[in-house]
């Protein structure tokens, strides 16, 4: 009975030309809103940075002799990015070797007059001169210094054999001085140059060749742009919902590339930002989107069950119609006539639905597929006369 009475008013409508018309295609029914079962999400503004970046800096004073390329420039890893001049560490090195091997020499005499003195002591050997005095002094005169004292030959042998192998110690103390001063110059020599840590290119060029520079200051920015991440300062209570390998479905932009691109969780930083409490966490793009530093938008999943309460309306993408670039919708009012009605799109659902930001709720009548004469304007007949006629 409702059906029959409903289809009966609807007919006087038609007849009394207050109902759309059937346009080419017809109006195609009325589609109740409803809610979306899409998960809402929170769309967040970052930044596309390069997969690994560092920052060359010197680690010595110098002069700039040898800049391998320019910002775009791709190097292997290993190859030499920057150089200093290394003259005077170079005649620093020769200085030590030239010790090195002083020292090496003094330790081989060392070690030859400690040889003698244990096979042919000094204490034993005869006083100089000959013949008689010297025989005296052998047979009389030192076993009466032993006798009373006067002299210990062991103990002057002792000593003698101390003082060589102490000889050789200090000999060996100072090739090994010279043999460490070498390495720290060596160490020196490594640090005039900058070579690649990894393959990548030069993104920024701090200096030129002539250039003097100092230690700490920044050469050049070196990065890995073979992959490319988007850094996100995301809220805490959105940041929870995030796992590493998590995958989020066309759900970052760029300002280069037109099309929504599926994104990977890659890292959630453990610790919140101490002023914005925010959780910084970078996402995976898929390689040849964007580029370094480009504006980015990442719609964050938000699974708190304040989001869960309001999700959002939910429409067939034929009800969407464009007046220039603005998206609008018919509505039945509840006069049943076709009402006007400007709306903010939000994702494309996979189901051939759209969900709405704003402009419509759920319960409203709109109509799926309006055509271009959805208003029928009122017979000319229908109008009134002027009063006076």
């Amino acid at each position: 009975m409702r059906s029959f009475t409903a289809l009966a008013f609807v007919a006087m409508l038609t007849l009394a030309g207050l109902a759309p018309a059937a346009s080419k295609g017809g109006d195609g029914g009325i589609f109740v809103v409803k809610a979306s079962k899409e998960q809402p999400t929170v769309a967040i503004g970052g930044s596309v940075v390069p997969y690994r970046e560092v920052t060359l800096a010197a680690q010595l004073p110098g002069r700039v002799k040898f800049v391998a390329g320019v910002e775009g420039d791709s190097f292997k890893k290993g190859e030499t990015l920057v150089a200093l001049d290394e003259d005077e560490l170079l005649a620093k090195r020769a200085a030590a070797y030239a010790q090195y091997t002083a020292a090496e020499a003094e330790l081989r005499n060392a070690g030859v007059q400690y040889s003698r003195e244990l096979w042919s002591p000094k204490s034993k050997s005869a006083p100089g001169g000959m013949g008689i005095p010297n025989l005296f002094d052998q047979m009389f005169t030192r076993p009466a210094e032993d006798f009373f004292g006067e002299r210990d030959r062991g103990a002057e042998r002792s000593a003698d054999l101390y003082g060589a192998s102490t000889r050789i110690e200090q000999a060996r103390s100072a090739m090994l001085r010279a043999q460490s001063e070498i390495k720290a110059i060596d160490a020196k020599l490594r640090d005039t140059k900058s070579v690649a840590p990894f393959d990548g290119v030069i993104m920024q060029k701090f200096i030129e060749e002539g250039d003097t520079v100092q230690p700490g200051q920044p050469l050049l920015k070196f990065a890995d742009v073979s992959w490319l991440q988007i850094e996100v300062d995301v809220p805490a209570r959105l940041a929870q919902g995030l796992r590493p390998m998590q995958i989020l479905p066309r759900a970052a932009t760029f300002d280069d590339h037109p099309e929504p691109v599926d994104v990977r969780v890659a890292q959630v930083y453990p610790m919140a930002d101490v002023q914005r409490h925010t959780v910084k966490v970078k996402f995976d793009v898929p390689q040849g989107i964007s580029k370094p530093g480009m504006y980015a938008k990442v719609k964050i999943p938000d699974t708190s069950v304040a989001a869960g309460l309001a999700r959002l309306p939910a429409i067939p993408t034929t009800a969407i119609r464009y007046r220039g670039s603005l998206p609008i919708v018919y509505v039945q009012n509840d006069k049943g006539e076709p009402e006007l009605r400007m709306i903010r799109e939000g994702k494309r659902l996979p189901d051939g639905m759209t969900a709405v930001l704003s402009g419509i709720a759920v319960g409203d009548r709109v109509y799926v597929n309006p055509g271009p004469d959805i208003f029928r304007e009122k017979p000319a007949e229908a109008e009134k006369a002027p009063a006076g006629e």
